[in-house]
């Protein structure tokens, strides 16, 4: 059975337990405030787009309750089970008796639409009966559906103690159980995500059946199921398997999701040769196939991952869900290695590429995350930035996978070991007997009382050079061990101006800014000078407190203005001639940007 943690991913087996649930609380600080605003305002609300959408009726179809036919895309099911998980996690964080009844209400309507044998998915039922099960399985999302309807299930019993979900996820997991594998029907899912639901529900029950059909779907990928459907590999992670893959391809969420689902396995199986593999992977994705914001996939084609190197600013797809999955694979890979750097990815993909993705308000979104948006960009597509946040949309796996993560924040702060408790993310809040205290990330100092001496080891993220604990010099990259009744840790924010790979062509040559672990912007509304042919000059900028998007430290720095270009070749045969005036620069950080108005936007600057 689990430890019964908040956690995504509960096991035991790796180098950092996972903390049990309430054992790790956020009650103030930077994120308090934004899981508040998800769970009064963004869950209830997500709960009323799913009903405008049809996500709800396809399921009491399905029960026999209405009339009508299946409205939306194959997955729609797979929306409401991120909901659900949203939810439980809400719940075990805040307990409110209206949100649990809302919960038993939906999850009552998803039981009822199961079938006898256990087989579920309302879409599927509704449109094709039970001989077009799994019949198109590459774009059905039957078991992606399956794995988002367990993880919600595991949430649920964890966190409100019911267990009305999980009785319909095993029964589910159970016919997945006696339908694939060797000897049965061979066939893998394009879109993985069951990979790790079944191995949490593992976790959660003890059935290892449950554990060995995960085993086995993540062995099948490589060899030729896709393919012998008509369809391209790469799109599918199913063009290499996986232990002997060396970096991500294809379709950015489904190759993140399949990784996190193999360190899962390779966790529980103490399998350390498929675990190197994806460690292989995961650096080789980190070095050459990520962007500063912590963004994954840099193409809008296939929403996948490019050749090395290939990052163009603009350009860049970056979806919010695959921010999310890199996050649930950097913690599973913290988990099995104790390496400081997956907390230092998951801290870069948390403030940046993640955060991105929700308005300040929390009830609107961004599916798509580029790190430059020209001030006469077209909307040429219902997910572009260009048209602003919008409150769902069409294809929504996006809205309810960002609720489940805010919801469950608490439990990526936290491990443990025998002897000791790491602190991985910064907050304020209680951490077993810890009490934390801090401004972070606006400011540096992180002040942790216990009751009594106590070991911890306090990450020192890869960019604090110069950090301290109780006043002592620590390395920057690794963890600081410490043993005391009150630590303090002293992070210096002094701002950097960071430059690219000079193999990442698109933006060769430009400079961006970052303090602590966010990522700045330069955009239009904050820039009297056209931010679209802005140079940013070498020297350091400096910091300012501000009342903006509420109230974040701003950088200032000094620029010169493009003064554009006479149309026809060349454009410019000296680039230092064609810029103007200096002028100032004002850069907020990344994540807070098109919360006032859709204008121009650039992460990379070309040096002045």
């Amino acid at each position: 059975m689990s430890a019964a943690t908040r956690s995504p991913a509960a096991t035991t087996k790796g180098r950092r337990r996972p903390l049990g649930l309430g054992q790790a609380t956020i009650t103030g600080g930077f994120w308090a405030p934004r899981q508040t605003r998800n769970g009064l305002d963004a869950i209830p609300s997500g709960q009323d787009q799913l009903e405008k959408a049809g996500n709800l009726q396809n399921l009491r179809l399905a029960a026999g309750i209405g009339e009508g036919e299946a409205i939306g895309p194959v997955f729609a099911d797979s929306d409401v089970y991120k909901w659900l998980e949203a939810a439980a996690w809400e719940y075990g964080r805040t307990p409110d008796e209206d949100l649990l009844k809302r919960i038993r209400d939906l999850t009552a309507v998803v039981a009822a639409a199961q079938r006898e044998d256990g087989y579920l998915d309302s879409v599927v039922q509704l449109r094709y009966g039970d001989e077009g099960r799994y019949q198109q399985l590459v774009w059905s999302h039957e078991h992606y559906c399956a794995g988002h309807l367990i993880q919600a299930a595991v949430a649920q019993v964890r966190c409100t103690g019911d267990t009305a979900l999980l009785e319909v996820a095993t029964k589910l997991a159970d016919h997945l159980v006696a339908t694939f594998g060797d000897g049965k029907t061979v066939d893998v899912d394009g879109h993985p995500v069951i990979e790790m639901a079944l191995v949490e529900l593992y976790r959660e029950t003890g059935t290892a059946a449950y554990l060995d059909l995960a085993k086995w779907f993540v062995e099948a990928r490589g060899h030729g199921i896709i393919e012998n459907h008509g369809h391209s590999p790469t799109y599918f992670s199913d063009r290499v398997p996986v232990r002997e893959a060396t970096t991500v391809e294809g379709h950015s969420v489904r190759a993140v999701y399949l990784a996190a689902g193999a360190t899962d396995v390779a966790l529980e199986t103490d399998d350390a040769e498929l675990l190197d593999a994806l460690k292989r992977q995961f650096d080789h994705m980190w070095a050459t196939k990520t962007y500063v914001t912590g963004g994954l996939g840099a193409r809008w084609e296939g929403e996948a991952f490019g050749d090395e190197y290939e990052l163009p600013a603009d350009r860049a797809y970056a979806e919010t869900c695959a921010a999310i999955g890199g996050i649930q694979w950097a913690w599973r890979m913290l988990l099995a290695t104790g390496e400081a750097s997956y907390a230092d990815a998951i801290e870069r993909m948390l403030y940046n590429g993640f955060l991105a993705g929700v308005s300040l308000a929390g009830t609107e979104y961004f599916y798509v995350n580029p790190l430059q948006v020209r001030g006469a960009a077209h909307p040429d597509n219902g997910r572009s930035p260009a048209l602003g946040r919008r409150g769902w949309f069409d294809c929504a796996c996006c809205p309810p996978n960002i609720m489940r993560t805010l919801a469950s924040l608490d439990g990526y702060l936290a491990t443990a070991t025998d002897d000791a408790i790491q602190i991985h993310q910064y907050a304020t809040g209680v951490i077993g007997d810890l009490q934390v205290e801090t401004a972070y990330p606006w400011d540096g100092t992180v002040r942790i009382t216990a009751p009594e001496p106590t070991v911890v080891e306090l990450r020192i993220p890869g960019w604090a050079e110069g950090a301290t604990v109780n006043g002592d010099p620590v390395a920057a990259g690794g963890y600081a061990r410490v043993e005391a009744a009150e630590i303090e840790l002293y992070l210096p924010l002094t701002p950097r101006v960071v430059g690219a790979d000079p193999r990442v062509d698109a933006v060769r040559g430009c400079v961006a800014l970052e303090r602590g672990p966010l990522v700045y912007a330069v955009e239009q509304a904050d820039n009297e000078a056209d931010v679209d042919d802005l140079h940013l000059l070498p020297e350091a900028p400096t910091v300012e407190e501000s009342e903006l998007l509420d109230g974040v430290t701003v950088l200032k720095g000094r620029g010169r203005r493009g003064e554009g270009h006479r149309p026809g070749w060349p454009f410019v045969v000296d680039a230092q001639d064609s810029l103007g005036d200096e002028v100032e620069v004002t850069a907020v950080p990344y994540y807070a940007w098109a919360n006032r108005e859709i204008g121009a936007m650039r992460v990379w600057l070309p040096r002045g």
